[in-house]
């Protein structure tokens, strides 16, 4: 596992100041990005100041602990600090399905800013929005401890990449024996030390989503929330972003707009993206050129944009039909798809809610990486027989079609509905009329 990985040396616990000192530090901004988002103007947009860092975060844990509620809960309590508007929970929580079943399907987006930085939030991410994520909020129900969707997903972030975590032990006001929360928050850091993480420093918050939302028990409600935004502030560090090499966008979604043209949608891998830039969309089996007519984040236009920056780009001449997402927009000749590799694979234990039986050579998981998932097939090392879950092994993958894969590009491996193992590309490897017939 720790092949994978490349640990860095977790953070220390920080001592807090007073979160009361924070009412007046912060304010909320945007939310997710529509295709009406790009409909206006240029001259009525307001133009994005680049004058703080930008993190991305993300709140994860079991289905019901409280993730959509904590986003509703810091939009409201930076709304009220700062004078703008919050998004509700139904307006995270806002696809048909979702709120038929009373939980969040797919990732929302919201951004605010602190005293210091800027944030993209991200409630419940899914598999592709985690490689994207510079730290996270696990959120974990006081009256339940941890749960199954507990252990997987801090498993993912942990194998894909995000070293830093703060947990929210929600729902407190729910528990009235203060030896259960103790008990909940020793039992989050064991998980946490059995994952990889630093268990023993890592920021614990005790509080209430609800009771923020409500304005009920300021200590368990906005003071929680409060305390819990300047810790991220402080325990997350500012990433490094890959601003020298060409640009690179993994498309998240496309849209078309009205008398204005095509829009994609992603968050910036690496490098710099100017309006006026020329761009070459790769991936699907398919390569075409176009131009970066326009560039926005969260409602506001922008000259350029930085590795991290969750965009939209309004591109020249090509129709939404063109475009698909897992496809990239790159720098013009600076990236190849690529269809077979050799990867170090972390195959998920049956604890880690990975397969309960080994797999063997022609064994066909789907593999999800950047924003694109396809059908691979693995071969083995030709000594090997058999895989068995929880080893960490050398596997040889040949995508069913060529994708963008590239030295030290994570990715996770699925069988169904559920998460297998996780990888790291290790070479980029030719592909053979074997490895073509074999897919027929």
């Amino acid at each position: 596992m720790a092949a994978l990985v490349g640990l860095r040396a977790c953070f220390s616990a920080l001592q807090l100041s007073s979160p009361g000192l924070l009412h007046s530090s912060y304010k909320l901004c945007a939310v997710p990005f529509t295709r009406r988002n790009f409909a206006a103007e240029a001259k009525a947009k307001k133009t994005y100041a680049r004058d703080k860092p930008h993190v991305n975060i993300g709140t994860i844990g079991h289905v019901d602990h409280g993730k959509t509620t904590l986003t509703a809960a810091i939009t409201k309590v930076l709304a009220e600090a700062g004078g703008a508007r919050y998004k509700k929970y139904e307006d995270i929580d806002n696809a048909p399905e979702e709120k038929a079943r009373g939980i969040t399907i797919n990732a929302s987006h919201v951004e605010y800013t602190t005293a210091n930085r800027h944030y993209a939030h991200t409630d419940c991410p899914g598999h592709a929005d985690y490689v994207k994520l510079d730290g996270c909020i696990l959120v974990v129900a006081a009256t339940d401890g941890q749960m199954p969707q507990t252990r997987e997903h801090l498993l993912l972030a942990r194998q894909i990449g995000v070293e830093h975590v703060v947990v929210f032990v929600n729902k407190a006001d729910a528990v009235e024996d203060k030896e259960m929360l103790e008990l909940v928050e020793l039992e989050i850091r064991e998980l946490l030390t059995e994952f990889g993480y630093d268990g023993e420093n890592t920021p614990v918050v005790i509080g209430s989503a609800l009771c923020a939302l409500e304005n009920k028990q300021p200590d368990l409600g906005v003071n929680a929330v409060l305390k819990l935004l300047e810790i991220v502030d402080e325990y997350v560090p500012l990433p490094k972003r890959e601003l020298e090499k060409p640009f690179l966008l993994p498309i998240e979604g496309v849209y078309s707009i009205p008398g204005r043209g095509t829009v994609v949608t992603g968050t910036l891998e690496r490098g710099v993206i100017k309006k006026g830039d020329d761009c070459e969309f790769v991936g699907h089996n398919r390569a075409f050129k176009s131009v970066v007519t326009g560039i926005e984040m969260f409602h506001q236009s922008l000259d350029r944009a930085e590795a991290g920056d969750n965009l939209g780009a309004l591109v020249r001449g090509l129709k939404r039909e063109d475009i698909r997402r897992g496809m990239v927009m790159s720098k013009p000749g600076s990236i190849q798809p690529h269809q077979k590799v050799q990867a170090q694979v972390y195959v998920l234990s049956k604890e880690e809610g990975g397969r309960h039986k080994p797999f063997v050579s022609n064994f066909m998981p789907v593999m999800f990486s950047l924003t694109w998932d396809m059908a691979c097939r693995v071969h083995l090392a030709g000594d090997k027989d058999m895989v068995m879950p929880g080893e960490d092994t050398s596997l040889t993958l040949t995508l069913r079609q060529p994708m963008i894969l590239e030295k030290g590009q994570r990715f996770t491996l699925r069988d169904g509905n559920k998460t297998i193992g996780t990888g790291l590309v290790t070479d980029i490897l030719t592909t053979t009329e074997e490895d073509q017939h074999n897919w027929g």
